[in-house]
């Protein structure tokens, strides 16, 4: 994890192995650049890459090899030496000749070959899974002002689904994103997409026409982090409570260990002390928790997406299945009902259509007994 020359004592700045192939154990990551920093030669990490010739007598000492071998790696190794046509013949990259030679070649023809006589067994979320990640390699920003700063910190973090969603919650992230070092905690939770925050609160049968203009992320904006002994509590707005306090007393007359806590928004992930592959704990709207895994921590590279202002960058996004109508069964379900004698079930879902036609009349008058809540189904990600 770290570069060479490490030194033979533990260092709470070099990340090491608690668990092999698990987590590490903790280290702080601002420490960890800095450590890099020092080991690394400017042009480790810079975005300018080095011209040929340079790039080859760097090669030629570091492998100690002379002219003689270097003339001939550069023609086995040529670009011009993988060409299966004449130089006068148009190629065609889509035709593969008849006794390809190149092992690549014999590959992509025996793939042809099974592509054409087999189904293609790859769903949507597989065809698509590093679509997001492909969008952004090698992105440099129209102004220089944009420019990602030679040295930066890149976090890779997982974040999962809410503990109260059975499904995947453990195994599998709903969403991955890139932040930088110099990103704060309260950058990382407003990155975070969550159907709890888009809940509407209320019960609208007799007017369903009229939209609330809130939704639970306007109304409850108290949330925390939990990083290694330490809350961290959003306090940007008056409306924010510090809902960690509660937890702290309580752990006091459990005889657990002291937690301390301090403001996400005034901590920059280079503060923190964490491990890498170590869950810890996002909690938002209440009771809605998620964990956060922060799976890897690099510096920068030129082949990275240097546009600072696309970071937080979103790399991949898990696509739920939507919740359809109980009645139609084509559109996705807009309102949650109960105590509803038209419906097939109680609770039930319905689509804005089929809500109104069958509960209200051309004026647009309550029919029956029942209760209806907005519903946002869990694919409003997709």
């Amino acid at each position: 994890m770290a570069a060479s020359e490490q030194p033979t004592e533990p260092s709470s700045s070099i990340p090491d192995y608690e668990f092999i192939d698990v987590n590490s154990k903790p280290f702080h990551i601002g420490s960890l650049r800095d450590e890099w920093l020092k080991r690394l030669k400017p042009e480790d990490f810079s975005f300018q890459s080095a011209d040929q010739d340079t790039f080859e007598a760097r090669f030629a000492a570091e492998m100690g090899v002379g002219e003689e071998t270097m003339a001939e790696l550069r023609s086995v190794c040529s670009v011009d030496s993988l060409l299966c046509h004449s130089e006068d013949q148009e190629p065609d990259p889509e035709v593969i000749p008849l006794n390809p030679t190149l092992k690549t070649l014999i590959h992509r023809k025996k793939k042809q070959h099974n592509k054409a006589s087999q189904k293609n067994a790859k769903n949507r979320h597989d065809l698509y899974a590093d679509e997001l990640d492909r969008l952004t390699v090698g992105r440099v920003p129209e102004s220089e002002a944009n420019m990602l700063p030679e040295g930066e910190l890149i976090l890779t973090i997982n974040i999962y689904f809410p503990i109260n969603v059975e499904k995947f919650n453990y195994i599998r992230p709903h969403t991955t994103v890139l932040m930088t070092g110099s990103h704060t905690l309260a950058e990382l939770r407003d990155a975070i997409c969550c159907v709890s925050d888009l809940q509407v609160c209320g019960e609208f049968s007799s007017t369903p026409d009229i939209a609330p203009d809130f939704i639970s992320k306007d109304l409850f904006k108290s949330a925390f982090f939990f990083f290694e002994g330490v809350f961290y509590d959003d306090m940007r707005y008056p409306e924010c409570q510090d809902i960690s306090s509660t937890t702290i007393e309580w752990t006091k007359s459990q005889n657990y260990p002291s937690f301390s806590k301090a403001r996400m928004e005034d901590t920059r992930l280079l503060d923190l002390k964490v491990k890498v592959g170590y869950p810890y704990l996002y909690c938002h709207q209440g009771d809605c928790e998620h964990l956060i895994i922060i799976t890897d921590v690099r510096l920068a590279h030129r082949s990275d997406c240097l546009d600072k202002e696309l970071y937080p960058l979103l790399t991949h996004k898990n696509r739920a299945l939507t919740q359809k109508c109980a009645v139609c069964h084509v559109f996705i379900g807009r309102w949650y009902t109960t105590g509803d004698q038209f419906a097939p079930s109680d609770p039930c879902l319905f689509c804005d259509k089929c809500f109104r036609m069958l509960h209200y009349d051309k004026e647009g008058n309550k029919l029956g007994d029942f209760l209806a809540y907005p519903y946002v189904d869990r694919g409003a990600f997709n």
